[in-house]
């Protein structure tokens, strides 16, 4: 009787010691997961692309001589700002000289053959007024004056063209910019057609090499950012792809036309993806790889995933979870 006294007294307190381990045990895996819990969901996310971009004028001019000759005047050097019509260079012709005083004296003699003719005209009229020279007399005379007339107007016409021919030796700013390249030395011989001053036209942009893949994801007043944090705007998709790629402009305030063609790493958005993201704050990084906090039947373990890019606060979560699993922030 005593022995089965003693054998329910152990047991008794062997019972009593495991439900006194039990409860403790719950409670610290109630504390595992405790903390902020988020159920993982597939949304979407901006395409994002970094890209190479060129700071450039809108347009590009070689300003060209407009006649043959000379450099006689170089009035810019490169990095000048110029204004519309303002002159840049001067070229001149040897033979444009000898040509416009040749037509100075043709323009004289004409001119004096003219009032010789009206003069000759007004003798005629007043002694035909007195009867003295016939009616066929004063119209020769009305005619030859007729014709010195013209010969001198035709003169004239001469005469201002080769003087606007000779004005087109100067080389004349197409619009307000600045002076890229101006590297022909003064008293070279110049061919008409031929650059002479390099200048830019128009605001500047931003302008992009992008592979002709994404061509189709390209559309004026899309986003882009520069890494400064600038934002701007696509103003142009150029429709002609050149050995794989397509251009395409875009409009960033403030940018500094001191060096034009300064190279830029410009962030563009070329459209949307389905994607697993998460808060950053949920990732824990150790020894170099990232992990989540996995809350599962068993409690709460930590897995390790592989990240992708980010936007904002979220990051994108490539491998090692799934659409549907909670994690939890502790």
């Amino acid at each position: 009787m005593k022995r089965g006294i003693l054998a329910a007294s152990v047991l008794a307190l062997a019972l009593a010691g495991c439900g006194g381990t039990a409860e403790p045990a719950a409670e610290a895996a109630a504390q595992a997961v405790a903390g902020e819990r988020l159920t993982l969901a597939v949304a979407d996310m901006p395409e994002v692309r970094r890209v190479s971009g060129e700071v450039r004028a809108r347009d590009e001019v070689m300003v060209p001589a407009r006649i043959g000759g000379t450099l006689a005047r170089l009035d810019v050097t490169a990095g000048d700002r110029v204004r519309a019509g303002q002159r840049l260079a001067l070229v001149r012709d040897a033979r444009l000289g000898f040509e416009t005083g040749a037509a100075d004296a043709q323009l004289a003699a004409a001119e004096a053959r003219a009032a010789q003719a009206a003069a000759a005209l007004a003798r005629i009229e007043d002694l035909y007024a007195n009867k003295v020279y016939s009616k066929a007399r004063l119209e020769a005379a009305q005619a030859e004056a007729r014709a010195a007339a013209a010969g001198a107007e035709a003169a004239r016409a001469g005469a201002r063209a080769r003087a606007d021919v000779e004005g087109q030796g100067a080389v004349l700013a197409p619009g307000d910019g600045r002076v890229l390249r101006a590297d022909v030395p003064v008293g070279a011989v110049v061919m008409p057609g031929q650059p002479v001053v390099r200048v830019t036209a128009g605001p500047l942009v931003v302008r992009l090499q992008l592979p002709e893949a994404l061509a189709g994801a390209l559309t004026p007043g899309a986003e882009v950012t520069l890494d400064d944090g600038r934002v701007g705007e696509l103003v142009q998709v150029y429709p002609g792809v050149s050995g794989g790629q397509v251009m395409a402009d875009a409009r960033v305030e403030g940018l500094d036309d001191s060096f034009i063609g300064r190279r830029l790493t410009v962030t563009l958005t070329t459209g949307t993806r389905r994607a697993l993201m998460v808060p950053q704050r949920f990732v824990v990084t150790r020894f170099g790889n990232d992990f989540v906090t996995l809350v599962a039947d068993e409690g709460a373990r930590d897995v390790p995933v592989q990240l992708g890019a980010a936007q904002g606060d979220m990051v994108e979560i490539l491998s090692g979870v799934r659409a549907g699993d909670v994690v939890v922030r502790r």
